[in-house]
């Protein structure tokens, strides 16, 4: 079959996607209103609240969401066939992750950017607020420190992506200073910035750069640990509009001109897939396709992750509440197309079936390097971009996504210890709560040795994790929603296949890692899953008594929306 075939249907579902189910849901769910004034506006403070352009504040939330997930999990997913794998991305896109982004970002924004953890306590209860800190805590801890992991694999085995990523902070303090110091215009800085990126690209393909083997015992990968975790450390100290928001739009900008040249090859190549839509015989080891499929897959379907980034900062730099729409949903969108795109590279940029599954010989195969083998032979067929140049892209585009994604993270694990502190009585400044973020990751990272291997030590639990996040976002959605007497199904639907399937999974990991005698993963397995049941019981039983309480309203007027409509029915 026509790879084409595949990448039509799946652009159409998502274009649908947008134009037309985001649109119902923006109007009749969640009721967007440019009457309201956002946080941005009323509370704006120069570092975390900014009014930011909807295309900028689209890159700062895309890039951020995105990260490596969508790239590795759709990458190792196809073991199962391209079937699974091709479903799960559109529907869940379409279906799940755009109205996930859009309620979580819809819903903070409402409450003075507020986070999602905090909204439980508001929504759900004292206890749910501290279970769901615990587990937002965990679940930042495995992005920063595997991200970490990930991003300096890529170096060190891709040294031409060094120049393009260490060079795209230089370009993205420079944007800052043009976009919001000099009122530059914007599409110029745009376009200025992303063939500042690209010819970075093409300077690194010439002149790789590569660490010593071991400097002061310590060897390359734990450097490039210490290189990133140093510059995360800075980067979530300085306010948004300095480094973060313009670096995640020029990296967006960059990478989505990156999905088009993947894309455009297809389009020219018309590859066929050669992978098995379904296949009868997968390789000893591997688990069942459910429920795995759909926490293997979570960036690309829906991800937890993504109400984390939502409330924790994109919600603080909404212009205008229908913003969020294109923010939230179009940014889903926007990962949706990656992991589309890596699903079609990694099964027809293969020349044959053999090749392909020489390749995914076993569990967990494939993945980034996949990814940059299929789609840089597909590149480098169809656009005529020489091999060794199609893989620096690629690379970047993977190095460039995990990195934005580790800004926001330190920056929101910074915030959730602060949080967490000032619930047990003491107030934190934001250098010690980062100093204590980063400590924590550094600590994990470096458990195992100085190569940084510990960074993965937890990574097995992120799949399950990151889901029963969005399964906890969701109901706190749904309570605002049956508070306001407005449709649930949209949410109520997602909230339960995802939870059910996130459960099942971490359940079946449990035996895993007792048969492993894993008992750090088998302890944080039972805690994740204590946490997570005793919030959805809570999230249900508050779902029960809105339904039968009085209705609530909004009003546009309202610094917080509840305060003034608690004591008020319609």
């Amino acid at each position: 079959m026509s790879s084409l075939i595949l990448v039509l249907v799946g652009l159409a579902m998502m274009a649908a996607g947008y134009l037309l189910y985001s649109r119902f849901l923006g109007k009749r769910v969640y009721q967007l209103s440019d009457a309201y004034t956002t946080p941005a506006h009323t509370m704006e403070d120069g570092v975390d609240f900014v009014p930011t352009n909807k295309y900028v504040l689209w890159g700062h939330h895309f890039t951020s969401v995105a990260g490596a997930a969508p790239i590795i999990g759709p990458a190792v997913a196809v073991i199962w066939g391209w079937g699974p794998a091709f479903l799960w991305v559109t529907l869940g896109t379409v279906f799940f992750a755009g109205m996930h982004d859009l309620g979580a970002l819809w819903a903070s924004q409402r409450h003075r950017g507020q986070s999602i953890g905090t909204l439980s306590g508001r929504y759900i209860g004292a206890r749910g607020r501290n279970l769901f800190l615990v587990v937002i805590f965990l679940l930042l801890l495995m992005v920063n420190t595997a991200f970490a992991v990930v991003i300096s694999n890529l170096l060190i085995s891709t040294p031409t992506a060094v120049i393009p990523t260490w060079g795209a902070i230089v370009v993205a303090l420079l944007i800052g200073q043009a976009i919001y110091r000099f009122n530059w215009n914007l599409p110029l800085v745009s376009i200025v910035g992303v063939a500042a990126l690209y010819g970075l690209m093409i300077l690194g393909d010439q002149f790789p750069l590569s660490l010593p083997e071991t400097m002061l015992g310590i060897p390359d990968r734990g450097w490039w640990i210490i290189f990133l975790f140093t510059y995360a450390f800075i980067a979530s100290l300085l306010p948004v509009w300095v480094l973060l928001q313009p670096r995640d739009y020029i990296n967006g900008l960059q990478l989505f001109v990156g999905l088009i040249i993947l894309y455009g090859s297809f389009f020219i190549v018309r590859p066929e897939v050669v992978a098995p839509s379904l296949r009868d015989a997968v390789p000893a080891g591997t688990p069942g396709i459910f429920p795995l499929l759909f926490v293997t897959i979570a960036c690309g379907a829906i991800s937890g992750f993504h109400g984390v980034v939502a409330s924790g900062t994109s919600s603080k730099q909404l212009d205008k509440e229908t913003d969020a729409r294109f923010v939230g949903y179009f940014g889903a969108v926007g990962e949706g197309l990656l992991a589309l795109g890596t699903i079609v590279a990694t099964t027809s940029g293969f020349k044959s079936l053999a090749t392909w599954e020489e390749i995914y010989n076993e569990w967990n195969a494939g993945g980034v390097d996949a990814f940059i083998q299929g789609g840089g032979d597909l590149m480098n067929e169809g656009m005529g971009i020489p091999t060794s140049l199609s893989a620096t892209i690629l690379a970047t585009m993977a190095v460039l996504f995990a990195a934005t994604t580790m800004d926001s993270g330190i920056r929101l694990q910074r915030l959730v210890v602060a949080e967490m502190a000032e619930l047990a009585g003491v107030k934190l400044s934001g250098v010690v709560a980062t100093i204590i973020a980063v400590g924590c990751a550094l600590g994990l990272t470096f458990s195992m040795g100085l190569d940084g291997s510990g960074g993965m030590l937890i990574w097995p639990l992120f799949g399950t994790t990151n889901q029963l996040m969005a399964g906890l976002t969701l109901s706190v959605v749904v309570i605002i929603l049956t508070q306001l007497r407005r449709p649930t199904w949209p949410v109520l639907i997602p909230l339960v296949f995802v939870t059910a399937m996130s459960l099942w999974a971490a359940v079946l990991q449990l035996r895993t890692f007792l048969e492993a005698g894993n008992w750090l993963l088998l302890v944080l397995d039972v805690i994740i899953i204590c946490c997570a049941i005793w919030v959805i019981v809570e999230a249900f039983t508050a779902i029960t008594k809105a339904r039968k309480a009085p209705a609530v309203t909004w009003r546009d007027d309202e610094t917080m929306p509840g305060e003034l409509a608690d004591a008020r029915t319609s």
